[in-house]
């Protein structure tokens, strides 16, 4: 009978009774935000443009004179973070388009970080997507993967989706989840777990982005424009130093994260065959770079 029970009516109990009593996350029905009432421009200010009367879309863009990019209004600890996104099309190499959160300005010398890195590339070839986490300034040991789409990012939108918990991050690419990180205590204080800003940038990554360095951001393909869309902050709101949540905001909130207990049989499927065909790197099993494989790497804690 327990097992029958709703986690979200009696969070106290499967907390305590039955603690893996929920598995997969559902983002249906979660509302959208506009700029205007989440964000604000970060930098390149004139580059930010709202794309319709309402703020629900913006694109931000790249030229000789600047980079450009938003980030949100509020600090969040623990969230489900999405928006969609249509990245520039042609020649794109050495541009670098992210969503992600992090506590950088905050937190100088031990940030936290959850990324998602779109590198350009040469006509022709379609977007790199790369992920990548840091916690605690753990910046010496990245946890980079990168993956082809199974489409082309440039022609429509698609959705971007960060599910972060005290245990758990996800990410998901039009729903489907690409990446596990499961929280393992080896891991100390590398899992991110302090409050975080949402953002959104576009810039100059000409030095590393594509090809190794090789392949330079060529400005008479400029300017490079990425659009955003469907922005959804599904989060327990913190000041920057994560004190004092918001309870008014957080306490349902709080119970529908903490609930995840990782993904459903189905959607570890979707993940699986995603890797298979669409991983073209992680440090899980890069020999050269980590001889003994970083600890959530391994079977107890897997990032798959």
């Amino acid at each position: 009978m327990l097992f029958n029970i709703s986690c979200r009516r009696f969070l106290i109990l499967c907390t305590v009774l039955i603690p893996p009593c929920v598995f997969g996350f559902s983002s249906h029905g979660l509302p959208t935000s506009s700029f205007n009432e989440s964000f604000v421009r970060l930098f390149g200010n004139d580059h930010v443009v709202f794309l319709d009367d309402g703020g629900k879309s913006v694109e931000i863009s790249l030229d000789r004179s600047s980079g450009s990019g938003f980030a949100s209004q509020l600090t969040y600890l623990y969230s489900y973070f999405s928006a969609s996104l249509k990245l520039p099309g042609n020649y794109t190499a050495g541009v670098v388009v992210t969503y992600y959160t992090s506590n950088a300005a905050e937190h100088k010398t031990n940030h936290d970080e959850i990324d998602f890195e779109f590198l350009g590339n040469t006509g022709g070839n379609h977007w790199t997507l790369q992920t990548n986490l840091y916690g605690n300034g753990s910046t010496s040991r990245g946890r980079e993967e990168r993956y082809a789409l199974w489409f082309d990012p440039t022609q429509d939108f698609h959705a971007y989706s960060i599910l972060w918990t005290s245990a758990w991050i996800v990410y998901y690419v039009d729903d489907v989840p690409v990446r596990v990180v499961q929280k393992v205590d080896a891991m100390g204080g590398d899992f991110p777990s302090k409050a975080m800003t949402l953002l959104a940038t576009i810039w100059d990554g000409s030095d590393w982005a594509t090809g190794g360095g090789r392949n330079k951001v060529d400005y008479k393909h400029a300017p490079f424009i990425a659009k955003y869309s469907d922005f959804v902050l599904y989060g327990c709101h913190a000041n920057p130093a994560g004190e004092e949540l918001a309870a008014e905001t957080c306490g349902g909130i709080a119970a529908d994260l903490n609930t995840f207990n990782g993904l459903t049989a189905e959607e570890r499927g979707k993940m699986e065959n995603f890797r298979v065909k669409n991983l073209m790197y992680s440090y899980c099993n890069d020999r050269s770079r980590y001889p003994t494989p970083l600890p959530e790497c391994n079977a107890g804690g897997k990032s798959s």
